[in-house]
């Protein structure tokens, strides 16, 4: 089974098309959830914090509690269907959470092999590093996950680190596989 990620804006189109066993809307606390139906009134977390890049460090940043809420979330999907999780871009905490619910399905793989499949799928990613940080800590990882998306950064010819904080409109969706070896 996969994970979806997807900006807010194609949420109710990858919906319809693909039919996810469970939603994990991360958006800003003034933005509201998309509507998803009634059928996923059980089965849509919603979480709402800021991207670090605009969020001051004393509020609105993901928490622990964040963290504990989507792992256990996660932890209750059975996999009949993707998940599929969204923010408002689909860049950077979409693709962080999408990233923490692959390693916390995944304890014995490599958090670096994980990370290089989400840079292939996703180029354009730019992963939330508190909700990444906080993950680790709660996973024990031991800084792991943190290092895996710090290493697979894009580089540019020149062997510097490609401009990450560079705002991005919206990523494109794709599929994260939920299961490595």
């Amino acid at each position: 089974m996969t994970i979806l990620v997807c900006p807010l804006s194609k949420v109710e189109a990858v919906i319809a098309a693909r039919a996810p066993e469970r939603i994990v809307s991360l958006l800003d606390p003034d933005c509201p959830s998309p509507y998803v139906g009634p059928e996923y009134a059980k089965r849509h977390l919603r979480l709402s914090f800021h991207d670090v890049e605009i969020a001051t460090w004393d509020e609105d940043i993901p928490t622990l509690q964040d963290i504990r809420e989507l792992l256990a979330f996660v932890d209750g999907w059975c996999r009949t269907a993707p998940l599929l999780i969204h923010c408002r871009a689909g860049v950077g905490r979409s693709t962080a959470a999408a990233f923490v619910t692959a390693c916390a399905l995944n304890p014995r793989a490599d958090e670096k092999a994980i990370a290089l499949a989400l840079r292939r799928l996703a180029p354009f990613a730019r992963p939330n590093e508190m909700l990444v940080r906080r993950a680790d800590a709660e996973l024990v990882r031991e800084g792991r996950m943190l290092a895996a998306i710090e290493q697979t950064r894009p580089v540019r010819s020149h062997g510097d680190s490609a401009d990450v904080s560079a705002p991005r409109a919206e990523g494109t969706p794709f599929e994260l596989p939920a299961i490595f070896a």
